[in-house]
């Protein structure tokens, strides 16, 4: 019974039921059966049905009949030890096609063919009682018969051949296909991995250090407590961007042994973003809650890129973060009010709360955004918790 509420999918191919059961072993027993029943016809019209006969064709052809596919060469056997009866000339069609099917144009096929006409001939000859007049007849009929048989053999096999090749030289553009897009991709990130050590790692280095010397000659402490966060923030900026460029180049997570940030880390960005002067006012629980890989990290970038965006946005306006678990849920939540007007605008790449949101999402949770009656701004971020990290 299909599901009306599924998602539409590729019509399924509908076999009618006679293609069905005509599929597999069941067409293969009823053909058996079939060549079975003419073995017996033509034992019996020739020889009127000998009970010994007939047992010993039954005996020698059913058992070369149902082991065909796996000896072809039994039904050439056959065709030879029931040579002076009516049998062999239907033995010796299945026999033809049979060599043809499974061995294809060779020489075992032309030894076959020829052991099969001679050994159908007197059978025939036996069936005109010997009358010299149809010598002809004698002559032509098996070879046509099992020439017919080795034909349609070799057809099936020629198309067999083909459908294999077509198929192999499909998987084969497939994997092609496949190998230059990874490549392309491999090349891309190479060339974004260019741009950004040339670019953004030369910028931040060169921030760091005036910030280092910024907070080695400052005139006061203030404004050397405010340098030192500057370039401890781009030295950090830095490492990043290191595993960052790692992964685009080799493919590999770098392999870091302090890992990436997680829930313990927002505590480092209020600590900094309260040096360089943020009005910040943070409610995080003690112990903090224990959370997977992927929340910890989707919920550190949240705070990371919310906080960004109030000190562009709303500069020395107040700012407040909260982390809380509630129904199995842990709620974070930054929330800044109106800033004052700056005079020149912080231009911005316009990707942070759409890369906020592809983060939040991966991670099973979900985002909300937008203004606060006081004119401020909000970002919520709920992450489900699992059984383990709730009771923990």
């Amino acid at each position: 019974m299909e599901n009306p509420g599924a998602a539409p999918g590729p019509a399924p191919t509908r076999r009618r039921w006679w293609l069905a059961w005509w599929d597999g072993r069941f067409r293969s027993l009823c053909f058996d059966l079939l060549v079975t029943a003419m073995i017996l016809q033509g034992v019996s019209v020739h020889h009127a049905a000998p009970t010994l006969l007939v047992v010993c064709a039954l005996a020698v052809c059913a058992p070369a009949l149902l082991l065909r596919r796996r000896f072809p060469w039994l039904p050439v056997a056959a065709t030879v030890l029931v040579a002076f009866t009516g049998a062999a000339s239907w033995v010796s069609c299945v026999a033809g096609y049979t060599a043809a099917r499974r061995w294809g144009p060779c020489r075992r096929l032309w030894i076959a063919g020829s052991v099969l006409v001679f050994a159908i001939i007197p059978g025939y000859y036996r069936g005109l009682a010997g009358s010299a007049d149809r010598l002809a007849y004698i002559a032509v009929v098996p070879l046509l018969a099992v020439a017919a048989s080795a034909l349609l053999g070799l057809w099936v096999f020629q198309r067999g051949a083909l459908l294999s090749s077509l198929r192999d030289r499909a998987e084969q553009a497939e994997r092609e296909r496949d190998l230059l897009a990874e490549r392309a991709v491999e090349a891309e990130r190479r060339r974004i991995a260019r741009e950004m050590h040339d670019v953004v790692a030369h910028r931040v280095s060169v921030i760091a250090l005036q910030a280092g010397g910024l907070s080695v000659s400052a005139p006061d402490e203030r404004t050397a407590e405010i340098a030192e966060v500057i370039r401890h923030s781009s030295a950090s900026a830095l490492s990043e961007l290191r595993d960052v460029l790692k992964v685009l180049r080799d493919d590999q997570p770098p392999a870091s042994s302090s890992g990436p940030p997680a829930l313990d880390g927002i505590a480092t960005l209020v600590d900094d973003a309260t040096t360089a002067g943020a009005n910040l006012r943070a409610d995080l629980p003690d112990p903090l809650p224990q959370v997977s890989g992927a929340v910890g990290r989707a919920a550190y970038r949240v705070v990371q890129e919310a906080l960004t965006n109030a000190a562009k946005h709303a500069p020395h306006a107040a700012i407040r973060i909260s982390l809380e678990v509630a129904q199995d849920q842990l709620q974070v939540t930054v929330a800044n009010r109106r800033g004052a007007v700056r005079g020149t605008a912080v231009p911005g790449s316009g990707y942070g709360l759409i890369g906020m949101r592809e983060r939040v999402t991966l991670a099973g949770g979900t985002l909300r955004t937008g203004g606060t009656d006081d004119g401020g701004y909000r970002v919520r971020a709920v992450f489900p918790l699992g059984t383990d990290e709730v009771a923990a």
